[in-house]
């Protein structure tokens, strides 16, 4: 069995990277995506979703130094399980933890340029340095 999830956002807040004991690289941040609509009395409405990313190794270090606040970027991974929560408010919310094996690096939210740098978690048969392609 296989599960993949895309998630095309932007970075909420700047990557925190930390270390196992064994000195992996690992380094999370958030992602919010939004939908815009209009409902039925013409207002506009939005909804965001705020998504945990986490990524190892070289893909770690790599997000670690070029994703910033703001960037949009693409990530596609594997969900993990939704953990429930309660809010401050008393409200029940779900936790999105998403562990990514590749992050494609779209403009920043100051550009409007289409440049993109993807980066992927190394696949057994990649080179330990891990794969970076620039569009």
């Amino acid at each position: 069995m296989y599960q993949q999830t895309s998630i095309l956002g932007r970075v909420g807040a700047d990557p925190t990277m930390r270390f196992t004991p064994d000195g992996t690289p690992v380094t999370t941040f958030s992602v919010a995506t939004s939908r815009k609509w209009t409902d039925a009395e013409g207002k506009p409405q939005e909804k965001t979703v705020w998504w945990r990313v986490t990524t190892w190794k070289r893909l770690a270090e790599t997000t670690n130094e070029f994703v910033k606040r703001g960037h949009l970027v693409l990530v596609v991974g594997e969900l993990a399980e939704p953990k429930p929560y309660q809010a401050k408010d008393g409200t029940w919310k779900a936790s999105l933890d998403v562990t990514a094996s590749t992050v494609r690096f779209l403009s920043p939210k100051s550009e409007g340029g289409a440049e993109a740098t993807t980066a992927e978690q190394p696949s057994k048969d990649a080179d330990a340095f891990g794969q970076e392609l620039a569009f």
